[in-house]
C-alpha cells in the first residue's frame, strides 16, 4: 500500500491522540505515544493537555511521585517520561549505542580518568543520602575522578538514574534531583532482545509508518542494532509516495487522507517535531526556520491548523490576568479561528488556573 503524505501525516496525529483525545489511562496513553520529551519540565503536561482527555495538572505530578512513571535521560540522551514498566527496556536497548556515542563524542577528554570508581562514588554517595541527590551532590561526589570536568564524568558514568519528584514537576521545574533507578523503581529483568523489539513496537505505535531509520534516530541507536528487531516482528510494509519502504504494526490506526484534524496546542520540545518524524510533515519545511534555529534549538511552543504548524504561542501573566498571545506565520483560514481560539481558551485557563481573569489575543 502506497501512503500519500497526508495520509501519514494523519496516521502520525492519530497515533499521538492529536486527532481525537485519548480516552485511555495516563500510564497507557505514554506508552502508545512512546512517551514524552521533557528537556523542560512543563512541556510534559502541555503535551499530555493536549493528548488525553480531563488531564488536569496534578495527574502527572501524581504519578511521578507514585513512580507509576519515571523521568530519565533516555533516547537520544534527551530527558524523557516513560512508564515504570517502560523504563529499563527503553535504557537496556538504547545502552550500547548510547554508550558508544558518547565515548566517541568525549574521547578526547577522557585520559586516564577512573570511570569506574566514578560509577562507585555517585552509588556510594546516593546510598548513603538513602534516596535522593542534588546535582551539585552528585558533581562533588565525581570530582575526584575528573576534577577539571566533572560534568563529564558524571555524565558519562553507566550508573542508571533517574529525576524524582519533587524536581522535574510543574511545581518546581528544575529536574535536578537524582536517585538511581534501581532504588527507585526496583532492579532490571528484561533482556536486551526483547528490550529491542518493545521500544521497535513503541515507536511504531506512536510514530508510524516510519523507516528503521527514523526509528533509529529517534531511539539514538544505530538502524543496524533495530534490525533484527524488525526481522523478529510481524511487521506491515507499506510505502510513501516516492516508493520508500515503511514499517508498521499490523492493526495500527490509518486513517483516511481527509479526516478532519482539530487544532492542537503543542509544547517546546514535541517529539512530533523532531526530523525523525519529517515525512509526515506536521511542521511544514517552509516553517522549520521559523521554529527552531540556533537560539531555540528546542523549538517554541506552536500550534496546528488542519493537522500541521501554523503559528507559535506563548503565555503572558501578570497577578490576576493570563494572556494567551497566538503569532500565526501566515493568515489563518477563516473557518479554523473560532477552533482555534476555543482550544486556547482551555490552555490559558489549564496552565493558569489562579489567574483571576483570562484572555487569547493575536
Amino acid at each position: 500500500m502506497e501512503l500519500s503524505t497526508r495520509r501519514l501525516n494523519r496516521a502520525l496525529l492519530a497515533r499521538q491522540f492529536l486527532l481525537e483525545r485519548s480516552t485511555l489511562p495516563l500510564t497507557r496513553t505514554i506508552e502508545r505515544i512512546a512517551g514524552l520529551q521533557t528537556q523542560y519540565a512543563p512541556s510534559a503536561y502541555i503535551g499530555l493537555w493536549s493528548r488525553l482527555e480531563g488531564f488536569a495538572l496534578g495527574d502527572l505530578t501524581r504519578a511521578l511521585e507514585r513512580r507509576r512513571v519515571v523521568q530519565a535521560t533516555l533516547m537520544r540522551s534527551t530527558i524523557h517520561i516513560v512508564t515504570k514498566g517502560d523504563y529499563w527496556p527503553f535504557a537496556v536497548a538504547i545502552e550500547r549505542d548510547r554508550r558508544a556515542q558518547w565515548e566517541r563524542t568525549h574521547e578526547r577528554h577522557l585520559g586516564d580518568v577512573d570511570r569506574a570508581g566514578a560509577d562507585r562514588a555517585v552509588r556510594k554517595a546516593l546510598a548513603a543520602a538513602d534516596g535522593s541527590l542534588h546535582r551539585k551532590e552528585l558533581l562533588d561526589a565525581v570530582r575526584p575522578f575528573g576534577p577539571s570536568w566533572p560534568t563529564m564524568v558524571w555524565n558519562g558514568v553507566s550508573v542508571p538514574l533517574v529525576r524524582v519528584p519533587p524536581s522535574g514537576t510543574w511545581e518546581r521545574r528544575r529536574a535536578d534531583l537524582y536517585a538511581t533507578a534501581e532504588s527507585w523503581i526496583g532492579a532490571p529483568s528484561v533482556e536486551r532482545d526483547d528490550a529491542l523489539d518493545l521500544l521497535l513496537r513503541r515507536y511504531l505505535s506512536g510514530f508510524g509508518p516510519a523507516t528503521l531509520a527514523e526509528a533509529a534516530d529517534w531511539a539514538g541507536v544505530k538502524p543496524t542494532t533495530l534490525r533484527p528487531s524488525a526481522e523478529r516482528l510481524r511487521l506491515r510494509v507499506l510505502a510513501d509516495e516516492s516508493g520508500t519502504e515503511l514499517l508498521d504494526l499490523p492493526r495500527a490506526p490509518l486513517p483516511a487522507e481527509d479526516t478532519p484534524a482539530p487544532p492542537r496546542f503543542l509544547p517546546t520540545w514535541d517529539a512530533t517535531l523532531l526530523v525523525h518524524a519529517r515525512r509526515a510533515q506536521i511542521l511544514p519545511e517552509r516553517f522549520r526556520p521559523m521554529l527552531f534555529d540556533t537560539k531555540t534549538p528546542h523549538s517554541a511552543p506552536s500550534f496546528l491548523v488542519d493537522g500541521t504548524v501554523a503559528g507559535k504561542w506563548r503565555l503572558e501573566r501578570t497577578k490576576a490576568k493570563a494572556t494567551l498571545r497566538l503569532a500565526p506565520f501566515e493568515p489563518l483560514p477563516r473557518g479554523s479561528r473560532t477552533g482555534l481560539r476555543e482550544e486556547a481558551e482551555r490552555l490559558v485557563r489549564f496552565h493558569e488556573p489562579d489567574a483571576t481573569s483570562f484572555a487569547v489575543r493575536g
